[in-house]
């Protein structure tokens, strides 16, 4: 039986013990570098107290050894490259202490020891050894490294044959973007002077690490191991580095364990703890860690929002455990419950019977199978290419499913094209939502096409600039521009933007580290005024040579206030950008007609009290020759509570009925 990656873990990162057999101290052997390599007897011999040994014990595997241990059962897929390294050079097993010796075939070593073996390191104050049952203790700040996991204890008891052991007050540092690589790789000679900044768990400043979180310190009374299973009560993560106080995850139960050359993880119910007052109940279900997916999957089990226009408003959502098949897929379901709807008995998410689907959305009567939908998800690879599909089904009637059903799948990779990084996607879609400003909410209901992007950030002498560059070639069908018809073309379409931030009299920090005095904020502030600039340019081509195009040129200032430090008032931000288009042409399509030839996006954000945040944005129509001049035709407001390690937000957007509530975890190294 396979037992896969956490016993190796045990094994070749934790003791390292099955290398030394229960036989006399002459079947070890010590490296003589003084004499050509050649092996030679260990003597056992005692140093003097408190005194560090010079001459390091250095073990190696002979023939018999080697052989046993590449019959052991916990190598599983990994024994082949193991094997291949075994039988190239000696395994060197290094001991170091102030005191060795050996009694009634026990081995004892005393005072500051280290143990190494491919340089993965075991630290203690004492460590014995019992040949004979195979039984290791290590006792007084006991800390292991491997890469960049650590794990610190005072007490740790393995034995080897029977697979089972514990560890006891445990603390740590988990860097989930490499554990499965630490766990496996064999690393260079230890760094001293990173091993000394890893073994501060607890950070004095740290960086932001956008869009990532994969650095957490945990704490639990005690790990027990089980064959092949890690089990704990009660472990604490955190990815707040700073303090481990704003953000505690109460995992109960926890047990981890290896599957097809992944971690797993399961446990019963936890809590989600915020500034050690807050404690939200969630379920973590099962949850994998390997090389293509190397972040824990920590989205909510719960999903509460607000859709008026396919959900009648309120619903509900809980997100089942994730399923894996074929090796390189995964797919995520969420069964949906729409309260407002079941409430009312009725539903204005769909077109009276015998209407085309383009039609008027009615009040009708409501089902019991209207009151449930699901949405789902597929992420996996095929090749060396991203393949995602998302399905949103509205009512669980057979008879409304070709209204209630979306679709939207891509198949994307990263491409190199005129020396620089591009995105290569294929994509389809059934009844995709597109809103387009002061025409509303429009629909394609079916296409399918190819997209080549290139996204592109630098910064020179202060200006930051974002460069967007895209090209697309699609067939699609979707709402006629002047009737509710269906109509289908080809689309081929070319488009540029450039944005920049120009510093005016702007006050920027002098590095982007923080420390425990921001509480509210992630990173430091760049306060002062700046101007933003928008050129964007597009130019889309259809059947029978109908065209549409447009260069449109936006500038507006930007106003930052105040550190986001304080209690009250202490930051504002508002941001004023005008944008002009000159247009030409017409599409045959509502989803993509160029409209509102003249916006202001209007952009404020105030800090209220402590963490509370009123966050909004909205684009002003102040085209004179629209229906809706003067009018918002985009806009979101949002209450947030602002910490460094975290985001709440409780948000709507009145422009097309839709809300919910968001949370975020900030990750730091």
């Amino acid at each position: 039986m396979n037992s896969g990656i956490s016993k190796k873990l045990i094994f070749s990162s934790l003791l390292f013990i099955n290398f030394i057999q229960p036989t006399k101290s002459a079947d070890f052997y010590k490296i003589n570098k003084n004499q050509n390599n050649q092996a030679r007897p260990i003597i056992w011999s005692k140093s003097e107290k408190n005194k560090k040994s010079s001459n390091p014990t250095i073990l190696f595997l002979d023939d018999a050894v080697k052989k046993t241990i590449v019959q052991k059962k916990f190598l599983g897929k990994n024994s082949e490259s193991l094997n291949v390294a075994l039988n190239k050079q000696p395994e060197e097993l290094i001991i170091q202490s102030d005191k060795q010796s050996e009694e009634d075939n026990v081995i004892y070593a005393e005072g500051n020891v280290s143990v190494s073996y491919r340089n993965k390191l075991l630290t203690a104050e004492n460590i014995t050894f019992d040949k004979s049952s195979k039984k290791i203790s290590a006792e007084g700040n006991v800390t292991l490294f491997f890469g960049e996991q650590i794990f610190k204890m005072s007490q740790l008891e393995y034995d080897f044959k029977d697979e089972t052991g514990y560890l006891l007050d445990v603390r740590g540092s988990i860097n989930s973007d490499k554990l499965i690589s630490d766990i496996s790789k064999n690393f260079d000679n230890p760094d001293i002077q990173k091993l000394d900044y890893l073994l501060n768990l607890q950070k004095e400043e740290v960086l932001h690490t956008p869009d990532k979180v994969n650095n957490w310190i945990f704490s639990t009374e005690r790990i027990t191991i089980d064959s092949e299973k890690w089990k704990s009560d009660k472990v604490i993560f955190s990815n707040d580095i700073l303090q481990f106080k704003q953000v505690k995850i109460e995992i109960n139960s926890l047990e981890a364990y290896s599957s097809n050359e992944e971690l797993r993880f399961r446990s019963s119910l936890n809590y989600l703890v915020l500034d050690e007052n807050v404690s939200i109940p969630f379920w973590l279900g099962n949850r994998a860690l390997n090389n293509s997916e190397k972040n824990f999957d920590s989205k909510s089990s719960w999903t509460i929002g607000y859709d008026n226009l396919d959900k009648d408003g309120l619903f509900l959502g809980r997100k089942l455990n994730s399923i894996n098949f074929a090796d390189n897929f995964i797919v995520d379901l969420e069964p949906q419950f729409f309260i407002q709807r079941a409430l009312n008995g009725q539903t204005k998410s769909f077109v009276k019977k015998g209407d085309l689907i383009t039609g008027e959305k009615v009040r009708r009567d409501a089902d019991f199978a209207d009151y449930f939908g699901v949405q789902s998800q597929i992420k996996g690879k095929v090749n060396d290419w991203d393949l995602e599909i998302a399905n949103q089904i509205n009512s669980l009637d057979s008879n409304k499913l070709s209204e209630s059903l979306r679709f939207k799948s891509i198949l994307n990779k990263k491409i190199n094209f005129l020396d620089s990084k591009w995105d290569k996607s294929f994509y389809g879609v059934y009844r995709e939502r597109v809103w387009n400003g002061s025409l509303g909410e429009a629909e394609i209901y079916t296409g399918y096409g190819s997209k080549l992007e290139k996204k592109h950030s630098w910064e020179v002498d202060g200006i930051t600039n974002t460069e967007v560059l895209s090209f697309g070639l699609a067939h699609l069908k979707g709402e006629a521009l002047k009737s509710q018809n269906l109509v289908e073309s080809l689309k081929g379409n070319l488009y540029y933007s450039l944005a920049q931030n120009i510093p005016f009299s702007v006050d920027k920090p002098k590095n982007k580290t923080i420390d425990n005095s921001y509480e509210y904020i992630y990173e430091p502030i760049n306060k002062g005024l700046s101007i933003n600039t928008k050129l964007a340019g597009l130019y889309s081509l259809y059947n029978d040579g109908k065209h549409q195009e447009y260069i449109g040129f936006g500038l507006g200032p930007e106003m930052i206030l105040g550190n986001f430090k304080t209690k009250t008032f202490d930051y504002t931000r508002i941001s004023v950008l005008p944008f002009y288009k000159f247009k030409n042409g017409e599409s045959i399509f509502k989803f993509d007609q160029i409209s509102d030839k003249f916006t202001l996006k209007i952009d404020f954000d105030q800090q209220l009290y402590g963490p509370v945040t009123l966050e909004s944005s909205g684009t002003l129509n102040l085209d004179s020759d629209s229906d809706d001049y003067g009018e918002f035709i985009d806009s979101k407001i949002s209450l947030s509570w602002k910490k460094r390690s975290y985001d709440f937000d409780i948000f709507y957007q009145p422009h097309n009925q839709a809300g919910g509530i968001a949370f975020s975890l900030f990750g730091f190294k």
